[in-house]
């Protein structure tokens, strides 16, 4: 698989998506957790796709419940949580495992094309980001402690490109 549109996942209501739907915009994926430090993230990928989804910006996330079982809930539930604390209109995706043998092959995709430090493919913790561009081609990974509002000079170098 060479470009992000040779995969698929399903929505957080099971509704498959292929991800060539999405060909032509740039893409930040996203492993969130809803009971995590860094769930007030939400907040900015939010505001990331409000101001940019118009020009061509599509927010994904992806629950998991790898770090510290910080998103143990149904899928149900963790999109009732987002949509009611955070007004997230941004499309969820059901939850996945993002590490190990049971991670999605998006995902294993994902880390194969931008480790992380030192070459580590492994997410570290929730809120890892990951920036596609319109080509299907990843772009850029992001620690969870860079804030979404720190990503919008890339984003909108690669809506540009």
């Amino acid at each position: 698989m060479n470009t992000l549109n040779d995969f698929n996942a399903n929505r957080i209501d099971g509704t498959p998506l292929a991800f060539a739907e999405l060909q032509g915009r740039v893409l930040l994926i996203v492993n969130t957790a809803s009971a995590c430090g860094f769930t007030p993230q939400f907040e900015g990928l939010e505001a990331l796709h409000k101001t940019y989804g118009a020009q061509g910006l599509s927010v994904i996330g992806f629950p998991c419940n790898q770090f510290g079982a910080q998103d143990a809930g149904s899928n149900a539930e963790i999109g009732a949580f987002c949509q009611r604390n955070y007004g997230v209109s941004f499309t969820m995706m059901e939850k996945i495992n993002v590490n190990g043998e049971d991670a999605h092959p998006l995902f294993k995709w994902l880390k194969a094309e931008a480790p992380g430090v030192l070459g580590s493919e492994g997410i570290k913790w929730n809120f890892t980001k990951f920036l596609v561009g319109k080509d299907g081609r990843v772009l850029k990974r992001y620690a969870s402690v860079d804030a979404p509002q720190k990503l919008s000079k890339d984003i909108e170098a690669a809506l540009a490109a």
